[in-house]
């Protein structure tokens, strides 16, 4: 693959601000907002913030390396740069790649059970997978379709739902007379802390923006403003719809309905076409969301693949590399959609992505703070805050849902060892294509 594959600004500052709010608000609000309410406990809103605060520290080391060196691999190159060709930027990488995956079948499952919602049907059919694997086919051929086709669905889906989805919480506090009625239960620190984890997921879809730098117009400058202005723009609308979910159900409420909260809180504080209205926002949101993050981990995959640091197959389809690597992200997250439910799904995604955040800071902070100028104190600041959320998340998840932990902790391993083995037999070179 040749970096002219890649349509060099084929993607503007407002379609990678659109993308990045895209993926955010797919997944962070629709899919994770109950099961935050559940660990959080009734302060699960400043979860959302504090999940923002972990957010910026993170997106700190991106910026800095996505300005230096926009890269249509974005966090496969900065991997590369920090560890060269080795077993931990290849198998960090690979991390990175399946926890957008996973993210997708967590937003496909999750319009599954809000198109049920709206037909009165049961959220645990079989029918949730079945509407998640279609979506997923859905978004498919969008990215099929090309470049310019996701970036202007991304601007419309991306105005439609944000400005909705602000009404929603804007109408739903009016609607209660601004009262929070998500106070009752007990407030654990253990639990709070682990729901950030959650909300981190909430934020992480601004990595979409780093893996299509080198297509996003006048690169060194703009994907560092995407990635500020996206995060800045959902953490107001989390924040929004998070007081006037609090607003129109009890916590308890929250948590029966974690699945499909929003819906849920829509109809006593809006009534039916409330209700209605926002099972649509949820359509809207969930497809934009998996749309730009099949476009962004194709393309990351296939950097990968170009840098020679995971092996690759056709198996006997035509095309180039990068459609090849479509057709694997669409395989994968439908096979994710049918086997898991959305908590273990949620679950396993923060295990892979806060791991891969970590590994990628140590290596910024040891090999290249000094070569793109960025602070030491914040890149260990970040280490920090991941590793503190991490322990409280998987420690509360070892007492209720073990199971996920251990699956957790193999498929790491297993990625790890797939990389190692693969390298030692085709090392791959310093030097190779780092498209910067």
């Amino acid at each position: 693959m040749t970096g002219s594959e890649y349509q060099k600004n084929s993607i503007t500052l407002s379609g990678a601000v659109a993308m990045g709010t895209g993926v955010m608000i797919g997944a962070g609000i629709f899919a994770l907002t109950g099961q935050i309410a559940e660990l959080a406990g009734p302060l699960f809103p400043l979860s959302f913030v504090v999940g923002a605060i972990v957010t910026a520290f993170s997106a700190y080391t991106y910026i800095k390396m996505s300005n230096a060196y926009p890269s249509a691999g974005g966090i496969g190159m900065i991997l590369k740069k920090a560890y060269g060709p080795t077993t931990v930027a290849a198998g960090a990488a690979l991390l990175m790649a399946l926890s957008m995956v996973i993210n997708e079948s967590l937003v496909a499952r999750t319009f599954g059970t809000y198109t049920l919602r709206a037909f009165g049907g049961d959220p645990d059919s079989i029918l949730v997978p079945v509407l998640g694997v279609g979506l997923i086919v859905f978004a498919y051929l969008v990215n099929v379709s090309g470049n310019r086709s996701v970036g202007l669905l991304s601007i419309i889906m991306a105005i439609l739902k944000v400005g909705g989805i602000a009404l929603f919480g804007a109408a739903g506090l009016w609607a209660s007379g601004i009262s929070f009625e998500a106070s009752g239960g007990d407030f654990r620190a253990g639990g709070f802390v682990a729901s950030v984890a959650l909300s981190i997921l909430a934020f992480k879809g601004f990595t979409t923006i780093t893996n299509s730098g080198a297509e996003v117009t006048n690169p060194h400058r703009n994907v560092g403003r995407a990635i500020v202005l996206s995060i800045a723009i959902c953490v107001v609308v989390y924040l929004l719809v998070a007081f006037a979910v609090g607003s129109s159900l009890p916590l308890d409420r929250i948590v029966a309905a974690k699945d499909y909260a929003l819906a849920e809180a829509a109809q006593p504080a809006l009534g039916q076409t409330g209700f209605y209205l926002t099972v649509a926002l949820a359509l809207v949101a969930t497809a934009s969301g998996l749309i730009a993050s099949v476009f962004a981990v194709s393309r990351m995959l296939a950097m990968l693949t170009d840098m020679k640091m995971i092996p690759h197959s056709h198996f006997g389809m035509p095309g180039t590399i990068k459609d090849h690597t479509l057709v694997y992200t669409v395989v994968i997250a439908g096979f994710l959609t049918v086997f898991f439910d959305l908590s273990r799904i949620a679950s396993l995604g923060a295990f892979f992505y806060l791991v891969m955040d970590m590994i990628i800071h140590f290596g910024v902070f040891r090999h290249l703070r000094e070569e793109i100028g960025a602070r030491g104190w914040v890149l260990l600041t970040a280490i920090a805050l991941d590793a503190v959320v991490l322990a409280a998340f998987a420690a509360m998840k070892w007492q209720s849902d073990p199971l996920i932990v251990v699956l957790g902790a193999i498929g790491m391993a297993l990625v790890f060892l797939f990389v190692g083995i693969f390298l030692a037999r085709n090392p791959a070179l310093e030097g190779a294509h780092d498209h910067h």
